[in-house]
C-alpha cells in the first residue's frame, strides 16, 4: 500500500501538470474519499479539493475520457481509501502534503476556469453591491450577454443572465436550453444542441435593471434575468464539453440566442463555496 499512497505526495496537489488528467482525478478523488472517512481536513481546504477535483474530472473528459471510466476511476478511489487505515504513517503525509498545498490556493479569490472555446471567471470575494462571482461573456448580434453567478454581501448567489440590447426592443422572456439528462444519458458532443426532444429549457423566474458591476464595458444599462436554482443543478451535470444557450424570446415570436459552454461550472461553483464555509 506505502507506494502507491506514496505516489500522491507529489500528485494531490493544485497543480501536478506533469500527472495525466485521469490519474489527477484519481488522485483528488482518493483524497476527498479519505476526507470523508477520517476527518483530515477543515472545511474550507475540503471546498478547494472538491474544486480541484471537479476540474481534474472535467480535464480527464476533454482528454478524451468518458463518463462510465471515470465512474470506474472514482469507485477504485473510494475503494482505495476505504481499506486505508486513518492513523497510517503514509496517510498522515499525503495530509500534510496536501494541507501545505492548498493553503494558499484556498485563500484565492479569483480564479479562470479555461475550457475548450470559452471559460469561466471567478470572484468569491465580498462586495457590498452585485457582482459577477462566476461568469461566462459573449454577445447576440451586437449585443453583449453575460452569463454566470451573480450575488453580493446582501444577496445570495442567483443564476442569471445580463444583456444590453441595441437596435431592437426587449425581450419578454428567457430561457437557458440544454441537453436533458433524464431523457438523453449521454452527453451531446456535437458544437450544437442535441435534438429538441432531448433538450430540457428553464424560464427566467424575473428580470430587473441590471447593476452597473454587472454590465458589459461600454455599456450604460441592462437587463438581469434571474434562473431557478434547479437550472445551476442541471448545468452541473453537462458533460464539460457540451454547450448550451440563453434565448431571448420577442414579442413577435422571434428568438436571438447565445451559446455558451458548460465547462466547469460545477468547479467554479465549488470554489465560490471555500468562502461560505
Amino acid at each position: 500500500m506505502s507506494a502507491p499512497i506514496t505516489a500522491l505526495l507529489i500528485a494531490a496537489t493544485p497543480v501536478a501538470a506533469f500527472a495525466a488528467p485521469q490519474d489527477r482525478y484519481y488522485e483528488r478523488a482518493f483524497v476527498l474519499a479519505a476526507n470523508d472517512r477520517c476527518g483530515l481536513f477543515e472545511p474550507q481546504l475540503t471546498a478547494a479539493l472538491t474544486a480541484a477535483a471537479y476540474q481534474a474530472r472535467g480535464a480527464a473528459l476533454r482528454a478524451g475520457a468518458n463518463d462510465r471510466q471515470l465512474a470506474e476511476t472514482a469507485q477504485r478511489a473510494r475503494a482505495r481509501a476505504g481499506v486505508t487505515p486513518c492513523g497510517s504513517a503514509d496517510l498522515k503525509t499525503v495530509q500534510g502534503r496536501v494541507q501545505t498545498a492548498f493553503s494558499g490556493w484556498s485563500r484565492t479569490t479569483r480564479m479562470q476556469f479555461p475550457g475548450d472555446r470559452a471559460g469561466w471567471s471567478a470572484d468569491r470575494a465580498a462586495y457590498s453591491r452585485p457582482t459577477w462571482r462566476l461568469m461566462q461573456a459573449t454577445t447576440t448580434g451586437a449585443s453583449p450577454v453575460r452569463f454566470g453567478v451573480v450575488g453580493g454581501m446582501d444577496r445570495p448567489d442567483q443564476l442569471a443572465a445580463v444583456v444590453s440590447w441595441r437596435g431592437r426592443s426587449r425581450p419578454t422572456g428567457v430561457r437557458i436550453v440544454m441537453r436533458d439528462a433524464g431523457v438523453a444519458p449521454r452527453p451531446w458532443l456535437s458544437r450544437g444542441l442535441p435534438p429538441a426532444v432531448q433538450r430540457r429549457a428553464f424560464w427566467a423566474a424575473g428580470v430587473q435593471a441590471a447593476d452597473r458591476a454587472l454590465l458589459a464595458e461600454g455599456r450604460a444599462e441592462g437587463q438581469v434575468w434571474v434562473f431557478p436554482a434547479a437550472a445551476a443543478d442541471a448545468l452541473s451535470r453537462l458533460d464539460p464539453r457540451e454547450v448550451f444557450t440563453v434565448e431571448f424570446v420577442f414579442r413577435d415570436g422571434s428568438i436571438a440566442r447565445s451559446t455558451f459552454e458548460a465547462g466547469d461550472f460545477p468547479a467554479g461553483r465549488a470554489f465560490l463555496a471555500m468562502g461560505q464555509v
